[in-house]
């Protein structure tokens, strides 16, 4: 498909990883399931939704990223499932000194395999809906600057420690929080590939957090949930009462059916990365959220709030945006974007190296969601 107007390819960024294959519980190369991003200085952090880890990549001279080190976050937190369970990390947030890390918290039903070889097998295969305890992790952990620009996260240092909300086997502090919520509660039993719960994005200020929601899309409406967290223990965070009895505000945006895959602030506007809910193929759009650190109540935001920064081009069964962040040496709009199922021409696997966008708004801005309306329709056509 052609490129849209609405966006610039102003560069490419190649991120370079080590041999994928030494590393414990890993089955695939790491680039192939990246699922989300965060900078700091010359330090890229990635998460790969199969492992129980973050990487990090340094910024090179030449440009790429590379030095790729792992880190097992079981070395660093009390996972329940321990290394061998994978947390679904699907957001990243590298502010005030902490790697912010949240797992989808999402359920998942069994897939049909290809060679099932009676049709009662995969019916009962399909019946099996999982929940997996390192999913539903949210919590912070400290960087420490080892050298200038390169940061690694450490369990404590310099009197900060890492710290998350309490989960574990059967339960879990952000699924207690919205249980009896109207308009999320029903969907905390539906797996996430059905539009249940599913957390995919993480924007942190302070101790303010926002969580998107891949899932449940609400009348077409995408979720954003709004925290503020203390650490009432040492080690363990809580999110306090903030509308009325709730601990979160609930913002729903109209994304015309999208869910939210990735969020990032820039200065007081928040831009959130849609594509499609569930397991559907389509259009990914970046948005700005126009002074959302200023939406202190629950409520619909009003649509001129929303404006389309950008139209990712659409590539059916590959090439699926899953990540995004601030890229400011290639300009004041530009983001990093990040891949699921990359296409082959953008991987090298001899040198198990992946190339990630940089991309700038065109001049033509739609500063409200009726391109997006008109987009989704045209190409749902198609």
């Amino acid at each position: 498909m052609p490129q849209d107007s609405h966006i610039q390819t102003i560069g490419h960024i190649d991120l370079v990883f080590a041999d994928w294959r030494p590393l414990r519980h890993v089955q695939d190369p790491l680039y192939k399931d990246l699922s989300a991003v965060a900078r700091i200085g010359d330090s890229l952090f990635l998460a790969c939704d199969e492992t129980a880890s973050v990487e990090r990549l340094r910024r090179m001279k030449d440009g790429q990223f590379g030095e790729h080190r792992h880190f097992g976050l079981d070395e660093l937190v009390d996972l329940p499932d321990g290394a061998k369970g994978e947390m679904d990390i699907e957001g990243l947030c590298a502010v005030d000194g902490f790697l912010w890390i949240v797992g989808s918290h999402a359920l998942k039903r069994s897939k049909p395999k290809r060679d099932e070889s009676e049709a009662d097998d995969a019916l009962r295969r399909m019946e099996q809906v999982g929940r997996e305890s390192n999913r539903h992790f949210l919590g912070r952990i400290p960087l420490v600057e080892e050298a200038p620009g390169l940061f690694m996260p450490t369990h404590s240092n310099d009197g900060r420690r890492a710290a998350w909300a309490k989960f574990g086997k059967g339960k879990s502090a952000l699924n207690d929080w919205v249980a009896d919520d109207p308009h999320l509660g029903p969907f905390l039993t539906i797996p996430a590939k059905e539009n249940g719960f599913d957390v995919e994005g993480l924007a942190a200020r302070g101790d303010r957090i926002w969580l998107g929601l891949r899932g449940p899309v609400l009348r077409g409406h995408a979720v954003v949930l709004d925290l503020e967290i203390a650490e009432k223990t040492p080690g363990r965070l809580k999110a306090r009462r903030i509308d009325g009895e709730r601990r979160y505000r609930k913002h729903l945006l109209d994304t015309r059916g999208l869910g939210i895959r990735d969020m990032r602030f820039d200065g007081n506007d928040l831009l959130l990365l849609v594509g499609p809910t569930m397991s559907l193929e389509g259009p990914a759009f970046v948005l700005r959220w126009r002074d959302a650190v200023h939406a202190d109540v629950s409520g619909v935001i009003a649509p001129d709030r929303i404006e389309i920064v950008a139209e990712l081009p659409y590539r059916l069964h590959a090439d699926h945006p899953e990540g995004i962040d601030l890229w400011a040496e290639a300009g004041p709009e530009a983001l990093l974007v990040i891949y699921d199922a990359p296409a082959l021409e953008r991987t090298d696997p001899d040198t198990f190296t992946v190339r990630a966008d940089l991309i700038a708004p065109s001049g033509d801005r739609v500063r409200s969601n009726k391109r997006l309306k008109a987009r989704a329709k045209a190409l749902a056509a198609e």
